[in-house]
């Protein structure tokens, strides 16, 4: 048997691992390679096994909006609406902004179409609403809650329903109670919808308002449609609304009309308002006297024909009438002595609007304590009161009606006789 070649170290061959038998000869190489290493180097620890990083965790959608595309089929009551009003009562937490941008992409559509944020929505089609970007928590603004109503709160609000439908609700506001809230105004009508939902179990809307002094008839919408059709009503003119009010003194013309623009006066912040030619916007009211008292206040019907902010006061006022008990307007000479209340006498009578579902809406609010007191006070019966409007007047034809269809019944002479000239030439002509 050969012996090793002298110089070689002795070992595994090459490629091949030591042993566990050969310890020896590992130690070795290990000490032979610290002292390769220059004098002062440390000697670095053999390299640890890379740990597996931790799977990226997976952002929460923002409360009320999903990460998933999702497909709405639009209700009854928004048919007709725009489709950012849409976004408003459906998803609130969607800014108007984000609908904009789906939109210039491309992501938000209308059965299958391309749509707009101002694009109407019919009743029946599909809202494809792309995955909302979920907001951070910190940033979410909190949802405000409205305080739960007292029974008491509950019976009050409810007992103030004179009239209600499947879309409708009218109460009869009592003077003194505010329509909306404001600065230090917490009771007000605003608050109190909570307790009109009965059956249908969703908030009722206020689609116009009353003065706070102001008692009568207030219209308030049951749904959203109910809300839609009847502020178009308001803004279209088409709704009447008519108030019973005792002036002071007694209007010359016993059926006028009143045509002052009204603008908001400086230097009160917007609480009161005066007539003004040059700045002020269009207003006309109608007024009618119902009764009279000798010379000293008179019961009066009116009828705004616009709804500019203290219309009939302000009217009133001007024309040398203010509303009893209106010192905000009339100043000291509108209260009157001995037992007339001090209250205003300003009272929404009536109220006569177009209904959703076909027909009308025809309200009268009973008057308040104080201001049938003061009627009786004066002498006038509460019965005398209810005027009917100019389309109820039963009346015959003027003589402009029969002048009109006169002339309507010429035309259709005309029409005829140019019709028999025609067919006479056409025949002439075939038996030529």
């Amino acid at each position: 048997m050969k012996g090793r070649p002298p110089g070689k170290p002795s070992g595994p061959p090459r490629g091949r691992k030591p042993g566990p038998g050969a310890p020896g000869r590992a130690r070795g190489a290990a000490k032979a390679a610290r002292a390769r290493k220059p004098d002062g180097a440390p000697a670095k620890k053999p390299a640890a096994a890379p740990k597996p990083k931790p799977a990226p965790a997976k952002a929460a959608p923002a409360k009320g909006v999903s990460l998933d595309v999702r497909q709405f089929r639009v209700g009854t009551d928004d048919d007709g609406i725009r489709l950012d009003r849409w976004f408003q009562r459906h998803l609130p937490d969607v800014t108007f902004n984000l609908v904009s941008r789906w939109a210039r992409t491309g992501q938000l559509r209308v059965d299958g179409a391309r749509a707009a944020p101002g694009d109407r929505i019919a009743e029946g089609q599909t809202i494809r609403v792309p995955p909302a970007e979920p907001k951070a928590a910190e940033n979410a603004k909190p949802r405000r809650v409205r305080p739960q109503l007292s029974d008491d709160q509950l019976a009050f609000a409810q007992g103030l329903v004179i009239h209600r439908d499947a879309q409708a609700i009218v109460i009869n506001k009592p003077p003194g109670l505010a329509t909306q809230g404001g600065t230090k105004t917490e009771e007000h009508v605003d608050g109190l919808l909570d307790a009109l939902e009965f059956e249908l179990d969703q908030r009722p809307k206020l689609v116009h308002r009353l003065d706070k002094d102001t008692s009568g008839a207030l219209l308030v919408a049951r749904t959203a449609r109910a809300a839609a059709y009847f502020a178009k009503s308001f803004s279209s003119r088409t709704a009447r609304k008519v108030y019973w009010a005792l002036v002071l003194g007694v209007p010359s013309i016993e059926d006028g009309m009143v045509e002052l623009p009204i603008a908001k006066q400086p230097g009160t912040g917007g609480e009161k308002m005066h007539v003004d030619q040059e700045e002020g916007l269009p207003a006309r009211s109608r007024y009618r006297v119902i009764e009279r008292a000798g010379n000293r206040a008179a019961w009066v019907e009116l009828q705004p024909y616009t709804g500019r902010t203290h219309q009939l006061r302000v009217h009133m006022a001007a024309i040398g009438h203010p509303i009893i008990g209106d010192g905000k307007y009339g100043g000291k000479d509108a209260f009157l002595s001995g037992t007339i209340s001090r209250k205003m006498h300003l009272h929404a009578r009536r109220i006569r609007i177009d209904h959703p579902d076909g027909g009308r809406v025809d309200v009268r609010a009973e008057l308040p304590e104080h201001f049938a007191a003061s009627l009786a006070s004066l002498g006038f019966e509460e019965a005398q009161g209810d005027l009917p409007l100019d389309d109820e007047i039963a009346r015959g034809p003027t003589r402009e009606d029969e002048k009109k269809a006169a002339r309507a019944h010429a035309k259709q002479v005309r029409k005829g006789r140019r019709g028999e000239r025609r067919s006479r030439g056409a025949g002439s002509t075939r038996k030529g």
